[in-house]
């Protein structure tokens, strides 16, 4: 039997964006909610892979591959750098999972 934990119903702030690299095209669905810690949904919508992100996050190249499966170095930080101006910091004095 399943314990629900949560449901909730919000109104968002979603911004859909593309763009391309040399290499790649990405197209990006970013969902701000007040749910997760203030860390957006980052959606791929090539992958359909996704992750709660703050511009934290984004700075780390390394999360940036694992996460969205990019295997070369400069795609990874061309994304981080776009992400950073598009993700918020967060509060890191709120208690996470």
């Amino acid at each position: 039997m399943f314990e629900r934990l949560y449901e909730t119903s919000e109104t968002t702030k979603a911004n859909f964006v593309g763009f391309a690299s040399e290499k790649s095209r990405y197209d990006f669905g970013l969902i701000y909610t007040n749910q997760f810690f203030g860390k957006p949904l980052v959606i791929c919508m090539q992958t359909g892979r996704s992750s709660l992100l703050c511009a934290e996050d984004a700075r780390n190249i390394e999360v940036l591959k694992d996460k969205f499966a990019i295997k070369d170095d400069e795609e990874a930080m061309e994304l981080s750098l776009f992400l950073q101006g598009h993700l918020p910091d967060t509060d890191h004095a709120l208690p996470q999972y």
